[in-house]
């Protein structure tokens, strides 16, 4: 285990999180809010000897960088990422419990939007701005910024793959250019990109700019944090619909968006995962609207709260305009199946991901055809590609250890007494990085009654999540430890 290099990678990853903590002092500043000032700059003074001590002690981190140190550098990355990224709340004394200002964080960073808090209102604004460009730094990933903007290092070892197969989502990930730096910054362009328009079409409709520069965050990162009690709701049509649409850009794979910018139209159209994801998202947004035809006064108003839940759930986003909770059960049904589901591979979505529901189906598929004919030799294609049978084994195992921690998750929380609707919905929430779930965790209410337990168990779900499973599992294995 290289744990020098490590080391480096982990005092740049602080680096980064305390240079990205100045916007949100600077609004403190300006505003007069003290108390998140001195919340902040007790937190920016502790993220300065986390990084003076690692700096000096990894200055020299030779050696080879392989896949194992890459999973434990993203995990604990993250972890730290969170309890550094927790402090201000704490000592700002607007979260006083450590244990909720690290929920609130986490659930930031996972882009999940699961919070504690009764009233985000009462957040300050530098708090309220940090907790949404946690969204927004989470969505694409920390280490992925570092690959963009941080100097060479590692050359000839590999350790950009290791970072970004660790950290990006979906069953497998390759590069858009021959270069793995090139291809993170490429990403971000389009993410910052993506972003600034969001934010231009929210100002055009008269949303205040503090208010855009946060639910686009909130958008960009799917993640679904609001400045408003009522997420969503009170804002107009035209900015709810703004917000439906945005969330679906967000929610498609970003190399779609590269093959446009290359004028390789044909690639984008014939994509299987896009078409899935767009086709999931028409059928339900359609059932659901039937479903709620006698909720609301307008074919408008049905269509506009249809398409933005489905939108917001299934790119796992979490915003809301209505509470969904007060819903038919057909409706829920269909917005829980969509918590699953989730976005597409190689999007700042959660979920299982479209990508592997698809390999699901064609596995499931094929072995039904090896069971009929069973002399025959059958392989599985997306885009008239052939898939690696390891990435199929990766998505049967991925899979399977999303079920397990589901089904462990669901047991611990049942301990504190909720309903099941609650527990499960709570663990599928989090887990999918969703953040609103059902009944007690529904759209108007918060995760704030759950007990320590329930509570860590939920942020190693996002985690989990976000990660991907397998490089937090990576943690508790002790191979992982053990120098070989």
């Amino acid at each position: 285990m290289n744990y020098k290099m490590m080391g480096r990678f982990l005092a740049q990853i602080v680096a980064v999180e305390a240079v990205f903590l100045l916007p949100a002092l600077a609004i403190s500043l300006g505003l007069g809010e003290w108390d998140a000032v001195r919340g902040f700059l007790i937190s920016l003074a502790v993220m300065g000897i986390v990084c003076l001590v690692l700096f000096a002690s990894c200055r020299k981190a030779p050696g080879p960088f392989g896949a194992k140190e890459g999973l434990v550098c993203v995990s604990v990355g993250w972890i730290a990422l969170s309890l550094l990224g927790a402090l201000p709340f704490r000592f700002s004394g607007e979260i006083p419990r450590f244990i909720d200002a690290l929920f609130e964080i986490v659930s930031g960073f996972t882009t999940t939007g699961a919070s504690i808090l009764p009233e985000v209102e009462t957040l300050s604004r530098g708090l309220l701005y940090w907790r949404s460009f946690s969204h927004w730094l989470g969505g694409m990933g920390v280490l992925v910024f570092l690959l963009a903007v941080a100097p060479a290092g590692g050359k000839g070892s590999g350790f950009t793959m290791h970072l970004l197969r660790a950290e990006s989502p979906g069953p497998d990930v390759g590069k858009l250019v021959p270069k793995m730096r090139a291809t993170a910054m490429i990403l971000y362009l389009i993410y910052i990109a993506l972003t600034v328009l969001d934010i231009l079409f929210l100002l055009a409709g008269g949303m205040p700019l503090f208010d855009a520069v946060c639910v686009a965050f909130g958008t960009a990162g799917t993640g679904g944090f609001a400045v408003r009690n009522d997420s969503i709701a009170s804002y107009s049509p035209y900015l709810q619909n703004v917000c439906t649409v945005f969330m679906l850009l967000f929610g498609v794979n970003f190399s779609c968006y590269y093959l446009l910018l290359m004028r390789k139209f044909s690639g984008v159209f014939k994509d299987e995962e896009l078409r899935l994801y767009l086709g999931i998202f028409l059928g339900s947004t359609l059932l659901v609207a039937w479903n709620i035809r006698g909720l609301y006064g307008s074919v408008a108003d049905i269509f506009r709260h249809a398409a933005f839940q489905v939108s917001s759930i299934m790119t796992t986003t979490g915003f809301a305009t209505t509470d969904f909770d007060l819903w038919p059960s057909f409706s829920k049904s269909i917005l829980l199946m969509l918590m699953i589901v989730g976005a597409c591979a190689g999007s700042t979505g959660g979920g299982l991901k479209c990508a592997r529901v698809l390999l699901l189906l064609k596995s499931l598929r094929r072995n039904i055809h090896q069971v009929l004919h069973p002399r025959k030799v059958q392989v599985v294609r997306t885009n008239s590609r052939v898939v690696n049978e390891t990435v199929l084994d990766n998505t049967a195992a991925y899979l399977a250890a999303y079920v397990i921690i589901l089904l462990g998750s669901f047991i611990v929380l049942s301990l504190d007494g909720f309903s099941i609707e609650t527990n499960l919905s709570a663990v599928l929430a989090c887990f999918n990085n969703i953040g609103p779930g059902l009944d007690a965790v529904g759209p108007t209410c918060n995760y704030g009654a759950y007990g320590l337990a329930s509570k860590l168990v939920l942020i190693l779900d996002m985690l989990a999540g976000r990660l991907e499973i397998f490089p937090i599992l990576v943690l508790f294995s002790g191979s992982t430890w053990r120098n070989s």
